[in-house]
């Protein structure tokens, strides 16, 4: 794959000056954007993935949903259903998308979820309901510019910062790092939890942010329990397992397994991987299963598995957490 990606290289430069031109049409109003009298926060990175979307989003749920109707627009990826959907106790990760799933399965109480790859219709959707949201969350929408969300949280990892990285097919940008410019917020997602502060300023440096954006900085929180549909147990009580990995990066969760002691097998498959009949009998013969919880979402259906399944949760943390939070309040208090 890198060796394809270096034979690719002469196409980079189209690309670029293909999308460069997309957000540069859109600048000028030469392509429409358009924006609603609510606030509306769109959580999106430059790269193709792995950057932390869903934990964010989550994150900003807990920050909302004591004092707002909250609403989630995702496209739904994979799922196998068209068009609009608001989620209900009818649907699975079929039919929503194993990410808008999870968000469904954690706060079905507090947040309507809803799928629609046209962000347009499904913000119109949303607000046209009896229960009108306060507040809308784009996920991963940053390069949806039929949308102007008024408020843009932009994630770049640690380990691979958008500032090091080249566009399509070499690199992994989906635009040119300029497209940085329109976020309010620029998060550094995955740091150490020892992150120093000079370290910071480096990486900031790097990024160099306009005068009016914001840089933080955010870790994974690890839960020290495992979950099944019926049960939990400590993660250190974990003997011998089976990981079972559909992201598109799992390098920090194995390392945070080894950095703990635990012996494991890992299975390691495409993100949103759509497990197969043969991938379900081959699990089958595992004695114990763990997963992600947004992995959990596509396999907890199978009966075979029931038994021998666990996931373990996790949570973005932002160091400067209260920080962060006013910046959010901020903006849906102004209303739009």
């Amino acid at each position: 794959m890198k060796l394809l990606r270096k034979i690719l290289f002469p196409i980079v430069p189209i690309y670029y000056v293909v999308t460069w031109m997309r957000n540069w049409f859109y600048d000028l109003g030469v392509f429409k954007s358009k924006s609603y009298n609510l606030p509306v926060i769109c959580v999106g990175n430059l790269s193709t993935g792995g950057t932390g979307k869903s934990p964010m989003i989550e994150l900003l749920i807990r920050v909302l949903k004591d004092s707002y109707q909250v609403a989630t627009l995702s496209r739904g990826y994979k799922r196998e259903t068209q068009g609009f959907r608001l989620a209900d106790n009818s649907d699975t990760a079929k039919t929503l998308g194993d990410e808008p799933f999870q968000f469904f399965s954690k706060f079905y109480n507090d947040v309507q979820i809803a799928v629609d790859s046209n962000r347009q219709r499904g913000i119109e959707n949303l607000i046209s309901l009896p229960k009108k949201p306060d507040v809308i969350l784009l996920d991963d929408a940053f390069q949806h510019r039929k949308v102007a969300a008024g408020f843009n949280i932009l994630l770049t990892t640690y380990h691979d910062l958008y500032a090091d990285d080249w566009v399509l097919p070499t690199g992994n940008l989906r635009e040119p790092k300029q497209g940085a410019k329109r976020a309010q917020l620029i998060v550094v997602t995955k740091c150490p939890n020892d992150i120093s502060d000079s370290e910071k300023e480096q990486i900031i440096l790097k990024l160099k942010p306009e005068a009016n954006q914001n840089v933080f900085f955010s870790s994974i929180d690890y839960s020290e329990v495992v979950f099944s549909e019926d049960t939990s147990r400590d993660l250190l009580s974990l003997e011998n397992f089976t990981l079972v990995t559909g992201i598109a990066n799992a390098s920090p969760l194995v390392l945070h397994l080894k950095n703990n002691g635990l012996q494991f097998e890992h299975l390691n498959f495409p993100d949103h991987h759509a497990f197969t009949d043969a991938d379900i009998s081959r699990l089958g013969q595992q004695k114990l299963l763990l997963t992600t919880e947004k992995d959990f979402m596509r396999l907890k259906g199978f009966e075979n598995l029931r038994e021998k399944l666990f996931y373990l949760p996790i949570k973005a943390v932002v160091h400067e957490h209260e920080v962060f939070k006013q910046h959010v309040l901020n903006y849906v208090k102004s209303g739009n």
